[in-house]
Order: structure tokens, then sequence, then C-alpha cells
């Protein structure tokens, strides 16, 4: 005999109990397999899991497009912070400025060794000294490094900076909407198993195949067992054929 197993997707427990709404409104009222409470709390909970799963996949795919986009933003804030101190370290080698200005940017005077902007938290730490740096070194006398300049920087900079905060949002949106259906995911899991056990136990006396086929009728899956026969009509038909073949048993008044 095949059994059963619960869904393990969202969408198999949607399709659970749609099925199983579906059926028991369409059974006449002297055959209501499942209880009519099982019926409402079903039909309510349904409409709350599929916002939930709704919102779980609109979240996922706005959060897939902002990172593509994120991507691109990353990448063009750590070139330009990366040239324009390429920039300032081969001013300095030319004898323009003096090697002592890049204190001003928190790099070391002695080294032409670019620092690292490999995570996302150093680009937020040399964009911020970089563009304090240059200002304070015009704010000196100095002339403005060109190609990039300090205004080109700050513009991809700004865009990393508040595409982060998105990024921040984003993340904690999902967690929540994440939490929210984990709690969901149990409960559904809780009201498909109570479905499935008023089904079995109303067409417990049906023959295997007929049994199988009604339950699965209200959504329930079954799952064969490696080499194990499948159920079918004949299945039936034979069980039958032993089952009124056994002789009857005759019951004696006793003296």
């Amino acid at each position: 005999m095949p059994y059963r197993r619960l869904p393990n997707t969202d969408q198999m427990r949607l399709k659970a109990l749609q099925t199983a709404i579906q059926r028991a409104s369409e059974a006449d009222f002297n055959e209501q397999v499942l209880a009519y409470h099982t019926q409402s709390q079903a039909r309510n909970f349904l409409l709350r899991f599929e916002s939930a799963v709704s919102r779980y996949h609109d979240n996922f795919r706005t959060r897939v497009s902002s990172n593509k986009d994120y991507r691109h933003i990353v990448q063009n804030a750590r070139m330009y912070i990366s040239h324009f101190i390429q920039v300032l370290n081969l001013t300095i080698i030319r004898g323009e400025i003096k090697k002592q200005c890049k204190e001003l940017y928190h790099l070391d005077p002695n080294s032409h060794i670019l620092p690292d902007l490999s995570s996302e938290e150093d680009i937020l730490v040399w964009g911020k000294n970089i563009i304090e740096g240059e200002e304070q070194r015009i704010a000196q006398g100095g002339y403005p490094l060109q190609n990039p300049s300090i205004q080109k920087v700050k513009v991809y900079y700004d865009i990393f900076r508040d595409k982060q905060v998105d990024q921040d949002f984003h993340k904690k949106t999902e967690s929540r909407i994440t939490e929210d259906l984990t709690g969901l995911r149990e409960e559904a899991d809780r009201i498909i198993l109570d479905i499935w056990n008023q089904v079995d136990s109303y067409y417990k006396n049906l023959l295997p195949y007929a049994h199988m086929r009604a339950c699965q009728s209200y959504g329930l899956i079954y799952y064969y067992r490696p080499h194990e026969k499948r159920l079918s009509e004949t299945t039936d038909r034979l069980l039958q054929q032993k089952k009124e073949a056994q002789p009857a048993i005759q019951w004696f008044d006793q003296e």
C-alpha cells in the first residue's frame, strides 16, 4: 500500500488546500467528508496563505532585480574611488603634490599601494576618506584633481550609499516575510493533516485502490516505495473475489 506524505513546497500546500476546499464544496449535503468547521478554517487560512506566498515571491523578484542594479553600482563606486587614488599617487610621484597630503585621505604617505576595496564596508570607509580628504586639500589652497574629479567620485559614492540603504531595507523585509511564512507553513501542515485524516477515515472501508482514488480526489498525495506493486482496479477486483470466495461462518444456538 502506498504511503501518503505532506506537501513540502508552498505551491504543493496551496494545491492541497485548494483541491480539498473545491472537492468539499462540490459534495452533496449528505456526503460531507470534511467537518464544516474544518472547511471554514481551511478557506480562511487559504486566503492568508495565498497572500503571504504572493508577497514572498513579489519581494524575491524585486530583490533579484535590485541586486542586478546594485552589483553594477558597487562596481562603479569601487572603480571611481580606486581611479582617484591612482591619480593622486601619480600626481605625488610627479612631484605636483607633496606626499604628506596623503594623510588628509588617511593614506600612507610612503606607500602607493591601493587600500582594500573588496568589501562594501571598505568602499563606504574609503569613499568617505577620499571625499573628505580632497575637500580639505582644496580648502588649503590645492587645485582639484581631475579624471576623475572628486565631484564625479562623490556622485557614484552617494548612489552606492543610497542603494545600500535600499538593499538593507529589502533584506529586513525579506527576513520578516520569511519568518511570517515559516509560521504559516506550519499551520498549513496542521490543517492539511487534519483534512487528510478526516478523508482517510471517511473512506477507510473501501478497497485499497478505490480508497486511494477517493482520497486523491481531496488532494491526498501518495508515494510508492521502491519495487512496490502499483494498485489498480484489478487489485480491488481480485481482493473482492478472494473475499467472496471465503466460506461463510455459520453460527448455531447452543443448548
